[in-house]
Parts: C-alpha cells; sequence; structure tokens
C-alpha cells in the first residue's frame, strides 16, 4: 500500500496536526507501508525526524502573491518558482507566524475557489505531482485544502480522503464577511471526499454535524506518539515545591488563565505551589498573555513561563519537571496530543469533561475530569491529586501504561492498515 498525507505547515511553530501527521508517516513507515508526507504553504516543523521529501506545494509566499496580484499570477512559473524555496519560506515566515483567521479570510475564500480561483495554476502542480507518484490513497490533512480536490481528481481516481483535527477552530476565527463565503463552499466541497478520518468520536459527531456530513463516511483512528522518546517515570512522591504544569499551545481557547485562577486559589494551603508554564506564542496571542501574567502577578517567582522548547529533548525535560498537570480547554479539542506526552511521562492529568478529554480518560485511565471553564472545580480536582498520593501515583500509572497500550505507533499503524486494506 503507498499511501500520499497531504499535510499544511505551520508557518515555522510547532503545529498539532502536522507534527501528528509526520508520525503518522513515521508509524507506517515502520510497519512496512510506502508513505508519501507532502508539505503545503511551509516546511512542516517538528520534533522528531522528518518524513517529507517533496518540494513544497502552494507555498506560502507564492500563495500570497497570487492572491493578491493579478499580475503576479500570470508570470512565468520559472520567475516564481524560486519563491518556493523551503528556506526562503522560513526566512520570510520568522518572527512572524502567518496562520491568525482574523486575516486570512480573503486568502481562504480565493484558496476554495479552486480551478476558478487565483491558485488554478498551484493545484495543478500538486495534481500532476500526484499522478506521478501512484498512490494506492490520498488523504487532505484539513478540509481547507478541498479547493484542489476537483483538480486532483482530474489526474488521479483513487480514493481522496480528508483528516478532521481542528478545522472549525480556524473556521470561527474568520470575521465576516468571509467566514460566510468560506462556510457556502466549504460544505459543498467538503462533500467531495471519499471519506474522512478523526481521532476521537467526539469530533466525529461534531464534525459531521457542523459540515453535514454522513457519519457513515467516517473512519476513527487513534492518536498516537513516540512513546519510546518519553522516558520521564511515575512519581511515587510530589516534589519540593510540587509544580502543576501546562503545556499548550499560548491563547484564549487553550484557557492558561482558568489554570492560573485555580493555581491562586489552592495557594492557601499550598503555598510553595509552583506553576511551570509551556508553548508555543504567536504574536497575536500577545495581548491574551499579558493578561495572563496580570493575573499571575500574585504567584510571584512561582510563576514560569519557558518559551516554547527548541526540540523534544527540552519538552521531555520540561514535562519530567512537573507532578501534575493540566490544559483546562474552553474550546472544543479534536485531539490533545499534550495530554498524551504528559501521561507518557508519567504525570496525572485533570481535564475538562468536554470535547476529546474524556475518551482519553478512558482509554488511559490517567486523569480526573473537571467541569468545563470553572476554575472553583479545577482546583478541587488538583486538590485532590495533590492530597491524596495513593490516587496520584495510581492515575500515572495508569496513563503511563495506558498510552503505551493504545496510543503508540504501532497501534495507530496497524488500525490504518485494517481501515485502508478495507477500501
Amino acid at each position: 500500500m503507498h499511501l500520499a498525507i497531504i499535510t499544511a505547515g505551520g508557518a515555522g511553530m510547532f503545529c498539532g496536526s502536522c507534527m501528528h501527521d509526520n508520525t503518522w508517516a513515521r508509524a507506517l513507515h515502520g510497519a512496512g507501508v510506502e508513505v508519501s508526507l507532502i508539505p503545503l504553504y511551509t516546511p512542516i516543523r517538528v520534533d522528531e525526524e522528518n518524513q517529507t521529501s517533496s518540494p513544497i506545494f502552494f507555498g506560502g509566499i507564492n500563495t500570497y502573491l497570487n492572491d493578491r496580484s493579478a499580475i503576479w499570477r500570470t508570470l512565468p512559473r520559472f520567475l516564481t518558482r524560486w519563491l518556493d524555496s523551503p528556506g526562503i519560506i522560513q526566512r520570510a515566515t520568522r518572527g512572524a507566524v502567518g496562520n491568525d483567521a482574523a486575516e486570512l479570510g480573503s486568502m481562504t475564500v480565493s484558496m476554495l475557489e479552486g480551478e476558478q480561483g487565483p491558485h488554478r495554476r498551484a493545484g495543478e502542480e500538486l495534481a500532476e505531482y500526484i499522478s506521478r507518484l501512484k498512490p494506492d490513497l490520498v488523504c487532505f490533512s484539513n478540509t481547507l485544502l478541498s479547493g484542489a480536490l476537483q483538480t486532483v481528481r482530474k489526474r488521479y481516481q483513487g480514493p481522496v480522503y480528508c483528516v478532521l483535527q481542528g478545522d472549525d477552530v480556524f473556521l470561527d476565527g474568520l470575521i465576516e464577511p468571509y467566514r460566510r463565503q468560506v462556510m457556502s463552499q466549504l460544505v459543498e466541497r467538503a462533500a467531495g471526499f471519499d471519506g474522512y478520518i478523526v481521532h476521537s468520536r467526539f469530533y466525529r459527531d461534531y464534525m459531521s454535524a457542523y459540515l453535514s456530513l454522513p457519519q457513515e463516511k467516517f473512519l476513527e483512528l487513534p492518536l498516537a506518539i513516540d512513546c519510546e522518546k518519553h522516558d520521564g517515570q511515575p512519581k511515587t512522591c510530589l516534589g519540593q515545591p510540587p509544580a502543576i504544569g501546562y503545556f499548550a499551545r499560548i491563547c484564549a481557547e487553550k484557557g492558561l488563565d482558568l489554570l492560573v485562577k485555580s493555581v491562586l486559589i489552592l495557594k492557601n494551603e499550598f503555598p510553595e505551589i509552583r506553576l511551570r508554564v509551556g508553548g508555543y506564542l504567536g504574536q497575536q496571542h500577545q495581548g491574551y498573555f499579558e493578561t495572563v501574567c496580570q493575573l499571575a502577578k500574585p504567584l510571584g517567582a512561582a510563576f514560569e513561563y519557558i518559551g516554547s522548547p527548541p526540540g523534544h529533548a527540552e519538552k521531555v525535560s520540561f514535562l519530567k519537571s512537573l507532578d501534575l498537570f493540566s490544559v483546562p480547554a474552553r474550546f472544543q479539542e479534536p485531539k490533545g496530543l499534550y495530554v498524551l506526552e504528559a501521561l507518557a511521562n508519567g504525570l496525572p492529568v485533570v481535564l475538562p469533561d468536554h470535547a476529546a478529554f474524556p475518551e482519553l480518560i478512558q482509554s488511559t485511565g490517567g486523569g480526573l475530569l473537571t467541569e468545563t471553564e470553572n476554575p472553583d472545580s479545577l482546583a478541587s480536582s488538583l486538590r485532590q491529586v495533590l492530597l491524596d498520593s495513593d490516587l496520584r501515583y495510581a492515575l500515572a500509572q495508569a496513563g503511563y501504561a495506558g498510552v503505551r497500550r493504545n496510543h503508540n505507533l504501532s497501534s495507530l499503524a496497524e488500525a490504518t492498515k485494517r481501515a485502508f486494506e478495507k477500501l
């Protein structure tokens, strides 16, 4: 079997979707499956071996210029192709991530116009490349790439699936009139896929209703990480001082402010408690983070932001410094890779009782669920785990084993092979 995965780069940040696409490709390679991981827009940034080997299609600079300039679209390709070089794109996107939905409405509309839009030539180049690869199956990494679907189908006759892994977050961030225009086109375009892949039953139900897609066309594959690269162990005792940790993108939808409020509630009972925070902070969320820092002022030096670790070893080192983990996300989390990474390093977790989180707790047994967007409820659950050493260790052991049992690379590879061999 030969699988082609079309993945969208995150403009220089660690993007959970492209990281999992890369892990998926690694898992399948290890199981003897041929995989072509094809990047769009920008090079992907991952903290493991990068599985992409093809040119970048729909290069971010050219996509921007094609959207803005009719003259640029008429230039011969040999005059513009150099701007699709990974090095050029990386230099252009360094220090300023251009993936804020509020600023990309017009370009999103034009991307969905497909053959009738300004990106027709880029779609034809992708279709030509796929036709030469001759894969058995193609997977798009999100529905926003569906503008190229009709063009690809003219050159490729096999099945085309779409992985749904957070599309709604971007779509809900679009401003009007662009969101209305995008949704009108997207519902029609997304219906053209042969099927859809999700990593939770919750997201299957949610996106089936969101985009009016038939549930019988959905496949569920397990979320997975490379557990061998996580060497933290369950702890029998709290650190001195004890540390609660957050590791995810810094933005309102991930709920860092809620965690700060909960730790402030706990401060009187646990005067030495620390809150350690890591994760990518984009320019569009600087204002939110400043608000969080103001909120955390009473914690003083006990509140620490380490930034976005540059690599895997630094991320694991951060997780191993913690005693308890929580990302009290407000939004409808479709995946939760950060949960698996915390559990794989022996950390018990406390998570909100919505979206994909209950399924992760059910499959691993590694934590507690708490009321969504309720700092008092979150503080109560954190207190319970901090005070009860037997519970804390039991959750840590269960999560550590559960990730390795149900969310490892071989689980993902075997589930993929079983699903696709039936097609």
